[in-house]
Formats: structure tokens, C-alpha cells, sequence
């Protein structure tokens, strides 16, 4: 037995007396020679289910469980993503809904729901192929490995944000009530967006500088070979990426759930200032069963991410290939946020519920009308 790096190499005689060797890796590390880790917060998809998929069966009833599950709730996940995007898309689209601020926050979160559940079907389904060793192309698997990733981080951490930007311009209404711009709060948005975008696509770009494609070979069985797609950093890069992810978690998070707060207590006031006759603690709990709607969406985000953020930070790594099923539960019940846009912002609000009905209602009648066309 020999001691190597992060594997201790034990040599074997086989059957027809070749001395062969084998790495036992150890704990957080994987591969042939386990040269790849499962530290740090933004565990990928690649590790959690890479050595799961079975190479050269295409039929999926030969691939194992956790791959037939994933495959199956990937699916419904992106139907309900899309048809969710798709939905809030024609709904905030409406000229009305765009004249101020908290519309445009709406929109560009439709867009980018949209693009974070079809990026991420894209990664699952790019995995799954170069897995199988159904995709060799290698300036195609290199393309894919630098933008699928880098796109769904953008996207995720994007959606994020403007949720935080929805809550923190809803007291900005609240509180300036008839006096406020409507123009101004369009203007603003549009700076507020691409201010956004533009920093989260800064405090990204490291990412697709530091991944690589690596094709690892077993020469026990030269049929089997894997392509990865790997990201490494240093361990001061390691720090860095760690604290974005922190900061890109909490910052929003409790903005969001501040924003709500305030909203209420000043909604409460202004209740309890007109209303003389009832004590200011009845008022802020009948406004806040009148606006508990608000504080759904903090709270729900935050219940849905917590899971990956424990993960990460109390298991460390995935040690070992029994603890895919916990962390693979964690990284899909991250894009749950994403799917929910119309059953958070829509159906609880009598205003995005009467423009979202007079967008569908045409659409209805025009299908109606060429069916009946049809059969005459």
C-alpha cells in the first residue's frame, strides 16, 4: 500500500497475475487518482451524480435509482419552471404593470426564472449525454463547461436580488404614498438592474477562468472513460468564492425580510392614526394578517435554501458516494425559488391576478374562435 496526496494506492494481483493498483480516496475527494474535490459551498452537479451514471447505457432502466430520480423530477421540475415563467412573463409584461419600478423588478424576474430552470435542464441533460459517453465533441463539452454553469450561478443569484429589489420598493410606495414618482422609480430600476447584473457578473467571472475540462481514463477497462467538467481554486480564491455565496445568500434574504417589516409597521401607523379607536397592537396584528401575503416570499425563500446552506456548512463535503441523496435534495430544492414566481407575486395580489386574466382572457377566445374555424 502506498500513500499519495489525497489517496492511499494499494497494489492487487490479478487473476491472470498483472499487478494492478487502485486508490482509496480519502474523505472529500474522488476520481481515479482523487484528484477532484467535493468541498466548498457551491457543490456542482457533476460531483453529486458523475460516478452514478453508468457509461454506455443509454437505456435509463439500467442507469441507477438516484439517476432515475433525478431524471424524473428534473423533468417536472423544468415543465412547472417553464409554464411558471411563461405565465409571469405575459402577465408583467403589461404597460401598466411596467410604468414603475416594482414591475420591471417583476419582469426581469420572470426572465431570469426562465433562464435558471432551462440552464438547468441543460446541465442535467449535458450531463447525463457526456456521462453516457453520448457527446465526445470536445470544443462543444469545453463550451458548455464554461457557460452552463457560470449562466445558472448569474441567474440564481440574480433572482435572488430582485426579489429583494420587489420588497424594498413596495415600502418605498408604501411610505411615500402620494407622493410618489412613478417615473422616477421606473428610472431607477433600469439603473438598479443593470447594476446588478453588471456586479454579479464581476464577482462570477472567476469561475468560468477556473474550470477545465478532464478526461479521466481507467485503464482497468479502457470502455470506461469520463469527462469532467472541474473547477479548482486556491485556498484564498476558495475563502473568496465561500463569502460571495454567503453575501449573496444573507444580503437579499434580509433585505426582503426587513422591507416587509417596515412595510407593515408603517402601514400599521398610518391605520392606527386614522383610526383613534383601536390601540396600536390591534392594528399591526390585523395588518398583519391583512398583509401576511408579504412575508410569504422571505420566509419561503429562505425555508427553501436553508437545506443547502446546512449541507454545506455542517457536512463540509461529500465524503462518500451514500451522501449524494442528501445533497442532491439540497442543490434541487434551490431552484424551487425559481419555479414559484405566479404562486407568489400573482396569485396573491387582486392586481397581477385582474392584468394576468386580461392577457390570458384574448389568448383564450383567439384559441377557441381557430378551433372552431377548424371544424367548419
Amino acid at each position: 500500500m502506498i500513500k499519495r496526496g489525497n489517496a492511499r494506492r494499494i497494489r492487487r494481483i490479478g487473476a491472470v497475475n498483472k499487478c494492478r493498483s487502485m486508490c482509496v480516496c480519502r474523505p472529500c475527494f474522488y476520481g481515479r487518482r482523487c484528484q477532484f474535490s467535493t468541498s466548498g459551498f457551491g457543490l456542482s452537479l457533476d460531483a453529486i451524480l458523475g460516478y452514478h451514471i453508468l457509461p454506455h447505457k443509454i437505456n435509463i432502466n439500467y442507469q441507477s435509482n438516484i439517476i432515475k430520480f433525478s431524471m424524473a423530477l428534473t423533468i417536472i421540475f423544468v415543465i412547472i419552471g417553464l409554464i411558471n415563467g411563461f405565465l409571469a412573463l405575459i402577465t408583467f409584461k403589461n404597460k401598466t404593470v411596467l410604468q414603475v419600478g416594482c414591475g420591471l423588478y417583476l419582469f426581469t424576474l420572470s426572465i431570469t426564472s426562465l433562464c435558471t430552470i432551462s440552464m438547468f435542464g441543460f446541465k442535467f441533460l449535458f450531463l447525463l449525454l457526456t456521462q453516457m459517453t453520448l457527446i465526445s465533441n470536445r470544443s462543444f463539452l469545453s463550451f458548455q463547461c464554461h457557460s452552463i454553469d457560470f449562466i445558472l450561478r448569474i441567474s440564481l443569484t440574480m433572482d435572488q436580488w430582485l426579489n429583494a429589489c420587489i420588497a424594498l420598493e413596495r415600502v418605498i410606495i408604501a411610505s411615500k404614498g402620494m407622493r410618489f414618482d412613478k417615473k422616477k422609480s421606473q428610472q431607477a430600476a433600469k439603473t438598479v438592474i443593470f447594476t446588478l447584473l453588471f456586479i454579479i457578473i464581476t464577482t462570477s467571472i472567476h469561475d468560468p477562468i477556473h474550470r477545465r475540462l478532464i478526461i479521466e481514463e481507467n485503464h482497468d477497462d479502457e470502455d470506461e472513460k469520463r469527462i469532467w467538467c472541474i473547477v479548482t481554486y486556491s485556498s484564498n480564491l476558495q475563502i473568496f468564492n465561500s463569502f460571495l455565496h454567503i453575501f449573496h445568500f444573507f444580503g437579499p434574504f434580509l433585505i426582503n425580510l426587513v422591507s416587509t417589516i417596515i412595510l407593515i409597521i408603517n402601514k400599521s401607523r398610518q391605520r392606527s392614526a386614522m383610526n383613534t379607536h383601536q390601540n396600536y397592537r390591534q392594528t399591526l396584528r390585523q395588518q398583519f394578517q391583512q398583509h401576511r401575503h408579504l412575508l410569504t416570499a422571505p420566509i419561503l425563500l429562505i425555508l427553501l435554501a436553508l437545506p443547502r446552506l446546512i449541507i454545506a456548512f455542517i457536512s463540509k463535503c461529500m465524503q462518500s458516494a451514500n451522501d449524494s441523496w442528501l445533497f442532491l435534495i439540497g442543490y434541487f430544492i434551490s431552484f424551487i425559488p425559481s419555479m414559484l414566481t405566479f404562486v407568489i407575486f400573482i396569485l396573491p395580489s387582486t392586481f397581477y391576478i385582474k392584468h394576468f386574466r386580461q392577457t390570458v382572457s384574448p389568448l383564450y377566445q383567439m384559441t377557441i374562435q381557430r378551433r372552431l374555424q377548424r371544424n367548419t
